[in-house]
């Protein structure tokens, strides 16, 4: 007989009536989450396929069955039941799903949809099969692809390390931003250089070596740490590598060897050395058990938790009234839409006139799904110059959302490449960019819903959340006011000065859209 199939037969062996029925439906409540919500699940499987930085997804779900399949033996010892508390867990997942389809976010949309799974599982099988269960559960959180959001802080992050490492070498350097300039040319910690992809699988697979190779609780933070900070620095360590080689090699012979060992090799090394140094620190013995169930069978705190049974078909019934009632209100806030005026102009603003858009380098920003675009110049009578960007969103929605990955006054692929952080405007997000001509330009953003006011995305998703849940029609509004350094005219001068002359800015954005 096969070993895999003598393998499947123990296990089938080892269970009781009571799991093989508890498990078939959770089989079914699981077919029939990712059914529900198969727009979500095929978006993140795209991602886990397409993207270098998501590919270490697909070996998620099978390290998720290889550490249920670990605690095999114990779990058998435990009594699944329906739990009515689990419930919460159920609510509170299609709530976060239902923000996420709310803001047109689709990260919150993904983890409400993934940890949809986990939490029907504590409602299933109740709580002492889920604290038997709990760490693959958990486990369940890297199924969503996210980092994204830690590309710009990691950039600036790597630039530094490469910048203190490349003096200690003794090469003479200077950084402005993400930018590093030497003897032997420009470098940019582009966003593909960040380290994001490898920092968020090492988190994954420091998680499952921290659960796997360690009992105790110290030993696994140390562990965890180690695998955060490792990825970090080395990374740092390779842009500096690839700057130092530059110096004797040329640039072109140094970025083929970046490109050689920039990939799973670099990852796996780092793997290695992380797994080297911890290898003496694992506390785990091989034949540990994972959980213990006599402990989790004999807890207090459970035993009174698994006193507030459910039957199996009201936990069906509740599963089903949380996501009908999610996806309902999400169908009914999808269909707000603002009214969008026919035609939007600049206003004139005192002190300044309009001229034609004439930039040294071609700059406009993205806003992809607005339903109106401006691009325009002022100058004043010292020939100061500022470029205003404004766009009109009746709704926000996938692929159409202010402020959305890739949006805003640094878009992807274009002349002008983020350099890092802006100066401080009141109310508003400050960005500097470059060309790699050296010119320079200041972007200050500003997001308006309602009465917001702000340059924080994080305030504007929050405030088009409240929208959408309260059913409320609001358009969103974007603008960005920039100009070019010049000499003996600095870029953020010339946008204080406009922003003088024009007055309030909520004010100046309402008029534009002409809400006043």
């Amino acid at each position: 007989m096969p070993p895999e199939l003598a393998l499947a037969r123990s296990a089938r062996a080892t269970l009781s009536p009571a799991w093989r029925v508890a498990l078939a439906r959770l089989t079914l409540a699981w077919a029939l989450l990712i059914a529900a919500f198969a727009p979500d699940w095929a978006r993140m499987a795209g991602q886990w396929w397409n993207s270098s930085t998501y590919t270490h997804i697909l070996l998620v779900p099978p390290i998720i069955a290889w550490l249920v399949w670990l605690r095999r033996v114990e779990l058998a010892k435990l009594e699944p039941q329906g739990w009515a508390p689990g419930m919460l867990a159920v609510a509170g997942a299609a709530l976060v799903w239902l923000l996420g389809a709310s803001a047109g976010l689709d990260l919150l949309r993904q983890t409400g949809a993934v940890a949809l799974l986990p939490a029907s599982a504590v409602l299933l099988l109740g709580p002492r099969a889920a604290a038997g269960l709990a760490f693959p559960l958990a486990y369940f959180a890297f199924l969503v692809p996210f980092g994204d959001e830690l590309v710009p802080a990691l950039q600036l992050v790597t630039a530094r390390l490469a910048i203190a490492l490349t003096h200690l070498s003794g090469v003479p350097a200077a950084i402005e931003g993400v930018f590093i300039q030497t003897p032997a040319g420009l470098f940019e910690v582009a966003e593909a250089c960040s380290g994001v992809k490898f920092l968020i699988a090492m988190v994954a697979f420091g998680a499952l070596a921290a659960n796997v190779c360690f009992v105790s609780w110290r030993r696994r933070a140390a562990f965890m740490a180690l695998a955060i900070f490792a990825p970090v620095l080395a990374n740092g360590v390779r842009a500096w590598g690839t700057i130092y080689l530059a110096q004797s090699l040329g640039i072109e012979a140094a970025g083929g060897f970046d490109h050689i060992v920039y990939g799973w090799i670099f990852f796996a090394a780092v793997i290695a050395a992380v797994l080297v140094v911890s290898w003496r620190f694992f506390d785990r013995a091989s034949d540990d058990p994972m959980i213990d169930a006599p402990a989790i069978t004999a807890s207090p705190v459970l035993t009174r938790l698994a006193a507030r049974r459910i039957a199996p078909a009201a936990t069906f019934a509740l599963l089903l009234v949380a996501v009908g009632t999610a996806k309902a209100w999400a169908v009914a806030s999808d269909r707000l839409t603002a009214p969008v005026p026919r035609q939007l102009f600049l206003p004139q603003v005192p002190g300044w006139q309009r001229a034609d858009y004439t930039p040294r380098v071609w700059w406009e920003p993205r806003a992809n799904g607005a339903d109106h675009r401006l691009l325009g110049r002022y100058v004043d009578g010292s020939g100061r110059a500022v470029d205003v960007f404004f766009a009109f969103y009746s709704a926000q929605r996938e692929g159409g959302e202010a402020g959305g990955f890739g949006e805003g006054a640094a878009p992807a692929g274009g002349a002008w490449t983020w350099e890092g952080v802006g100066p401080t405007f009141a109310e508003a997000h400050g960005d500097v960019l470059r060309t790699r001509g050296n010119l320079h330009r200041v972007a200050v953003t500003y997001y308006r819903t309602g009465t917001l006011i702000s340059g924080s995305n994080t305030r504007l998703k929050l405030a088009n959340i409240a929208n959408r849940l309260l059913l409320r029609e609001r358009p969103t509004l974007m603008l960005i006011v920039s100009a070019e350094d010049a000499p003996g005219a600095p870029a953020q001068a010339a946008i204080r000065a406009f922003e003088g002359s024009a007055g309030p800015v909520a004010e100046w954005m309402d008029r534009v859209a002409t809400l006043r």
